[in-house]
Formats: C-alpha cells, sequence, structure tokens
C-alpha cells in the first residue's frame, strides 16, 4: 500500500465514520485503494451513487430520504478532496459536488439549513446557517474548521447543538474548504470570526449577543486564538488544537504538511514552516477570558494531548477540560466520551 493511504488510514480512519462514511463505504472504498493518486476518484465514485439516490428521491417527492443521501454524498465527496493537493484539478472537481449535494440537501434537512455568504475582505466567506425549530432568535454556535475539513462534512457535529435549542453557522474561513481558493490561511483568526459576527449582528432569527465559537483540529487553534482577541464571544470549545503548530511540524503526515503548504499558498517548505510558527498561543492564551471546553485524546500522534493541558492552564476564564485517555485525534474513536457532553455545556454557557 502506498504509505500516504496507509497514513490517512492510520490516523483519520474514525473520523470518516463518526462523521457521516457508512462503514461498509468506508471499508470498501479503502480496500480498493492502493496508490495515493486513486484515492480521489475511488471516493468520488462511491459519493456519486449516494448523489444518484439523492437526486432520485427528489424526482420522486422524497424529501427527507433525498437530503439524507446528498448529505452522505456531500461527506464522501469531501473526503475524496480532504488532503488531496497532488492533483488540485481533481480535488476542486470533489470539493465542487460535495458543496452541490450538501447544498441540494439544506432545504429538506430537520431543520432546514440555509447557504450563507458573509462580506469578508472585498469578497465573501460561504457558511450554513441552520435553527432549531421552534425558538425565536436562538442563541448560535460558530463552527471552524480545521487544515482538512469543511462545512460539508458538519452534520454530524450540528445536529447535537441543533437538538439543544442552538443555531449553527458552519463556515469555510480563510484557507478553509470553499476559503482556499481565494484565501490563504491565516494566524489570525480573530479576523475571519469578527467579520462572521458582524453578519450575525444584521440578522433578526439568531440572538448575535449569545454567540459560542467550536473548532476542530487546527480549528481548535483558531478558536482558542479568536476567543483571546474577539470579546464578544460568550464560550468557546476547542477540540484538540495545536498550541503551536510549529512546534509539531515536523512530526505531522507528510499529507497535512503538504496541505498546510498548499492552504498557505507558501513558496516554499521553508515558507509553509515559518507560517506553522506563526500559528502559536504563546502570549495569547492568557487572554482568553471567557468559559472554555478543551478536549485531547491522550493516543493523539498529530497534536499532544500536553498542548491541551498547556492551554487550560494558561486560559485566564473558567476552563473544562476533557483528555480521554484511550482517544486519538479529536477522539474520533470515542466520539460518545466528549461530543454529548460538550454540546450539554455549551448549552449551558449560552442560555
Amino acid at each position: 500500500m502506498d504509505p500516504r493511504v496507509a497514513t490517512a488510514l492510520s490516523h483519520w480512519a474514525p473520523r470518516f465514520v463518526a462523521n457521516g462514511v457508512p462503514l461498509t463505504d468506508f471499508q470498501e472504498v479503502t480496500a480498493s485503494i492502493e496508490r495515493w493518486d486513486d484515492w480521489c476518484s475511488a471516493w468520488s465514485a462511491r459519493a456519486a451513487i449516494h448523489e444518484a439516490m439523492g437526486r432520485q428521491a427528489l424526482d420522486d417527492g422524497y424529501e427527507l430520504s433525498a437530503g439524507e443521501h446528498l448529505t452522505t454524498a456531500g461527506v464522501c465527496y469531501h473526503f475524496a478532496k480532504f488532503l488531496f493537493v497532488n492533483d488540485l484539478d481533481q480535488m476542486q472537481a470533489a470539493h465542487m459536488k460535495a458543496v452541490e449535494c450538501r447544498r441540494l440537501a439544506l432545504p429538506f434537512l430537520q431543520p432546514a439549513g440555509e447557504r450563507v455568504m458573509i462580506p469578508y475582505e472585498g469578497s465573501m466567506l460561504a457558511g450554513i446557517l441552520r435553527k432549531p425549530a421552534g425558538t425565536d432568535r436562538p442563541p448560535v454556535v460558530v463552527m471552524a474548521m480545521g487544515l482538512d475539513s469543511s462545512k460539508e462534512e458538519m452534520e454530524s457535529y450540528e445536529s447535537l447543538f441543533l437538538a439543544r435549542g442552538l443555531a449553527t453557522l458552519t463556515f469555510d474561513g480563510p484557507g478553509q474548504g470553499e476559503g482556499e481558493y481565494e484565501f490563504a490561511i491565516r494566524h489570525d483568526y480573530e479576523v475571519p470570526v469578527g467579520a462572521v459576527l458582524d453578519w450575525l449582528e444584521l440578522r433578526d432569527d439568531v440572538d448575535a449577543g449569545r454567540a459560542g465559537l467550536w473548532g476542530v483540529s487546527l480549528g481548535g487553534y483558531y478558536a482558542a486564538r479568536a476567543a483571546a482577541f474577539e470579546h464578544r464571544l460568550k464560550a468557546c470549545i476547542g477540540l484538540s488544537g495545536p498550541y503551536n503548530w510549529g512546534a509539531v511540524w515536523d512530526n505531522l503526515p507528510d499529507l497535512t504538511r503538504a496541505a498546510f503548504h498548499a492552504r498557505t499558498k507558501s513558496a516554499s517548505v521553508e515558507e509553509a514552516r515559518d507560517k506553522a510558527h506563526q500559528l502559536s498561543l504563546e502570549g495569547v492564551a492568557e487572554k482568553i477570558i471567557c468559559p472554555l471546553f478543551v478536549l485531547a485524546g491522550k493516543l493523539d500522534r498529530l497534536v499532544p494531548y500536553t498542548d491541551a493541558e498547556r492551554l487550560a492552564s494558561e486560559a485566564s476564564g473558567p476552563v473544562e477540560l476533557l483528555v480521554v485517555e484511550d482517544g486519538n485525534h479529536i477522539a474520533n474513536n470515542r466520539t460518545y466520551r466528549y461530543r454529548l457532553q460538550s454540546a450539554d455545556w455549551m448549552a449551558d454557557q449560552l442560555r
């Protein structure tokens, strides 16, 4: 097996199933791939099966089923592209299919979703806003992506907050998802988060005065960084975010370093490494005054759990730290140990 395929399975296998890929699909598709160069096409072919069923359900008037099929298609297309920066044309084609399938699904989800465009630096960031049924002006959880995630992957997380009466705004920031083509990754993530909060304040259907921020993986760094400077936030959740991305650079998989290189629009590996060191909470973590929930897996081979411990020890506000003893990166192999708990925690903070 190509070492890059082995790496993807070694580090992220539980994530696929935890975030919506059917187990049998995961087993069959990954068993069929020997070369990384075949990764995107193999996953896209499986995604196309779900997409076809979704479109047929739409034609037949089964809108609820269509929404579910198309959401699964979107997740599979997402995993076709998630780290496939070795062929940018093929990656973008799969990505646009993921975006299209999720967009088609949104009106038929329960609760429904709305594709939104948020003004940012003379252009736009794409997002998905969903609101719990039967609630006027609910609190809202802004959801920040990681290095290789995008809003099309987030159904399993959104549903937790929605069930607890919280709206969700999942968005692709600079260097993320739809934002990766126009904008490079930036370390000062309070800037895009500030733009999102400004936009939310113009809405009359959510309560922007009760906004929390959630971030996953590298998004765990982004969330903590933004919370340190954006004091409109009432609470923050960081899942397995690095304290200093540059400090773990040499231990990262080649796939991850390549994606960061591409999404920072760096001219060289050395420039990418330098930019990785800019993503640091040194001198920043103590500025976090809102309630903070920090998760880490003790078996995480990407971001050491001690990064979470350091963040928790330096933040100035109330902190809840959860280290899952047998958890991998984001503890996706033990989702039952933190997903419901963190959603309950956020609901408590925003009530």
